[in-house]
């Protein structure tokens, strides 16, 4: 995960009929990504917020 993924720890993935999911966009804030996906869910679809925690880097040196 990149720095500038850690600063929008916030992802909604949108739920695809085969069992996968899909990235749609990352947030700073729980408040903003659940706005934008009430305005997704408008238009149809399972989408769903979760917090994505980075994962743990190993340091080599």
């Amino acid at each position: 995960m990149s720095y500038q993924d850690e600063l929008r720890p916030w992802a909604i993935f949108r739920r695809l009929p085969t069992g996968g999911n899909s990235l749609v966009y990352r947030f700073r804030t729980r408040t903003d990504a659940d706005a934008y996906t009430s305005i997704l869910r408008q238009g149809g679809g399972n989408f769903e917020v979760v917090y994505d925690l980075p994962q743990p880097q190993e340091v080599k040196g």
